[in-house]
């Protein structure tokens, strides 16, 4: 596995990093939970030693299921990402959505970053979690109706107390992370980013080479469509929101797997999976420093570790993003 740093600080991530919300359950359809503890153990054990989570990813479940799976692990080994900013406990903020809990209860989330309510949040976080200290600790939204100013200085103070390590934005516009980095050491942005989500290569991106902000991708396989499993009338579980979303409509979704069929030669040479040739791609592009990559269970982590093993030259990553830049995905 590679580390790769984050901004100016001494933080190093592995380039692969697990991603936890689909081990949460929420919006995914459900999760099993000895598997989702299962695939994280597989995850450190082949060098992704670096887990990103949030409260809201199943309304405190991920973060308990990353706090189980590594019990055992020392301390300093593994490097917990977490967030705060999404309540759905407190009516305050900004309206994100209406939902329903992994038992089916009806819950309205709010975006809301004020300074009383981060205090609770890494409270909560730690106490789940079952650790003392958070490495990377995330806006997971913005929150306009509360100053930046108050948010940074609040994550600045749980820095000083060692609560927090480093501090981080996700999400955030070009804008927001010049407010942010007045009033706090920005060391990274998570946003997402896919062979089929490229905006952030507008400005966030120049912006982050500019500023040494690290970018962490998420959703870089588009939630399964990179992996080439997914095809025209595929079936998704109830709740999953994969289903609503415009890149896996039936013509999108016929586009993608044109595309894919064109660099699966490449992926057959190599002999590694679509996915692990996607993933390698995404972590050699300018200013992303590093992939969020979730799984179900130990099998599809091992799979996603292995995209650590493709070696890809220039030409080769050329001819991926000459053949990427021809999909036209209609809106």
């Amino acid at each position: 596995m590679e580390f790769r740093k984050l901004g100016t600080s001494d933080l190093e991530i592995s380039a692969l990093t697990f991603g936890a919300w689909a081990a949460g359950g929420w919006m995914w359809g459900g999760t099993e939970r000895q598997e989702a503890v299962g695939a994280i153990r597989a995850a450190y054990d082949h060098g992704m030693t670096s887990i990103d989570t949030a409260p809201i990813y199943g309304q405190g479940l991920s973060e308990e299921i990353v706090g189980e799976a590594i019990k055992g692990i020392p301390r300093d080994k593994v490097q917990i990402l977490t967030k705060y900013g999404m309540r759905w406990d407190l009516a305050k903020g900004d309206f994100a959505m209406k939902s329903e809990d992994t038992k089916g209860i009806k819950i309205d989330i709010y975006k809301y970053a004020g300074r009383e309510s981060i205090i609770k949040e890494c409270e909560d976080s730690l106490r789940r979690l079952g650790t003392d200290y958070i490495d990377l600790y995330q806006i997971h939204w913005p929150d306009s109706t509360t100053p930046i100013q108050e948010t940074m200085e609040t994550v600045a103070q749980l820095i000083k107390e060692g609560k927090v390590r480093q501090a981080g934005v996700s999400n955030y516009n070009v804008a927001q992370m010049q407010e942010a980095e007045k009033h706090i050491t920005l060391v990274s942005n998570q946003v997402p980013y896919s062979m089929v989500t490229r905006g952030i290569e507008g400005s966030v991106v120049p912006h982050s080479l500019e500023q040494n902000i690290s970018i962490l991708a998420y959703s870089p396989l588009e939630r399964g469509l990179l992996t080439g499993k997914i095809k025209p009338g595929h079936h998704f579980n109830e709740g999953d929101h994969r289903a609503g979303l415009p890149v896996y409509q039936p013509e999108n979704l016929e586009k993608v797997n044109a595309f894919l069929n064109k660099i699966k030669p490449l992926a057959e040479d190599k002999h590694a999976a679509l996915g692990q040739l996607v993933l390698r791609w995404t972590i050699a592009q300018p200013g992303i420093t590093i992939a969020l990559v979730g799984a179900r269970n130990a099998e599809q982590t091992i799979q996603n570790a292995k995209a650590m093993d493709v070696q890809l030259s220039q030409n080769e990553l050329s001819f991926i993003t000459e053949e990427l830049n021809k999909l036209e995905l209609p809106k």
